[in-house]
């Protein structure tokens, strides 16, 4: 059975022509756009992720993908003994927008306003535990992995490995610590965010497997993550913190939170994950060991975080590396 006879057989919906959007594959009907994906996760976390995209479809209904119930009115469609789910949306005008700090300051705003706090896909009050569970993780992954022939791949994370501990384990040590932080207000009151925020509020729409719930300090790591990967200026961060801060200031628990973040490198668990979860990790041997190059710069950069943000460290008692 081709997508095509999946929408129309379990959903009643007859496809007038295939459409290209962002470079991902819909079907056109009427005034909406069909998106037939597959279901990776857990049914709990699709369905708590369908139900942030309907409460945000509240507000801009054109601009998220919600999931639709099949003829039978389940959420969940089978093909080829793989589950899928259909997103549908509204067609608008989908070219690409700028938004910079002010828009995912808004983003949260709404987010915020969200009542009922998911079980499954939240992470608030739990990075330090995950920080720690994803560490071990990766450290039995590492050694198990060992193979008796030549891997680049297991080349680079053995070698890597004592650098990576250290630097999670700081990270972690100073998250411990700014948990204990009191100096705190109501903008760290969890949030709508995204998984990895990077630029989707400037793409056509957005997609609800995006969506989790967290802290909003969360996205502001990432986004600042991506820029300093992308090899951003500090102008580029400075302006981005600037205009989220001019509608949702950050106390001193949040930028605490933002520290300890950018410290933790999600970015090279990202890969590594990548990476052993593939048929061939050698593949992705070349995209670690650049990410592990860069982390001088990337150091370089979180070093002068808070001065590029105008932040004074002495005044507001927020402990800093000395060692970076």
């Amino acid at each position: 059975m081709s997508f095509e006879q999946l929408l129309f057989e379990q959903y009643g919906i007859r496809s007038e022509e295939p459409i290209m959007v962002d470079n991902i594959k819909g079907y056109k009907k009427g005034e909406y756009v069909y998106f037939i994906i597959f279901a990776e996760n857990k049914e709990i976390i699709h369905m708590e992720q369908a139900t942030l995209a309907y409460f945000l479809a509240e507000q801009f209904s054109d601009y998220i993908a919600i999931p639709i119930p099949n003829v039978q009115g389940e959420w969940f469609t089978s093909l080829n003994e793989s589950a899928y789910i259909v997103l549908q949306i509204k067609i608008n005008d989908w070219s690409r927008r700028i938004a910079g700090g002010e828009d995912l300051a808004q983003f949260h705003q709404l987010g915020t306003t969200y009542n009922y706090e998911p079980q499954t896909i939240s992470s608030y009050g739990q990075w330090r535990t995950l920080w720690i569970n994803k560490l071990t993780y990766f450290e039995k992954k590492a050694e198990t992995t060992t193979s008796p022939f030549y891997s680049k791949w297991n080349e680079i994370v053995n070698d890597a490995l004592p650098y990576i501990i250290g630097v999670s384990e700081n990270a972690i040590q100073y998250m411990q610590e700014s948990e204990q932080e009191r100096r705190f207000h109501e903008n760290d009151q969890g949030s709508i965010t995204f998984n990895r925020y990077y630029d989707q509020l400037e793409r056509p729409f957005l997609w609800p497997t995006d969506l989790v719930y967290d802290h909003p300090v969360r996205d502001l790591a990432e986004k600042i993550r991506y820029m300093i990967l992308n090899r951003q200026g500090y102008q580029d961060v400075s302006k981005f913190l600037h205009e989220y801060q001019a509608m949702r200031p950050l106390s001193v628990f949040s930028w605490r939170l933002l520290y300890a973040r950018l410290l933790y490198p999600v970015h090279i668990f990202d890969c590594m994950d990548t990476g052993f979860t593939s048929e061939n990790p050698d593949d992705y041997a070349n995209d670690l060991e650049n990410l592990l190059y860069g982390q001088d710069h990337y150091e370089s950069f979180l070093k002068n975080l808070y001065e590029m943000a105008g932040t004074d460290i002495n005044t507001l008692r927020l402990p800093v590396l000395h060692w970076l």
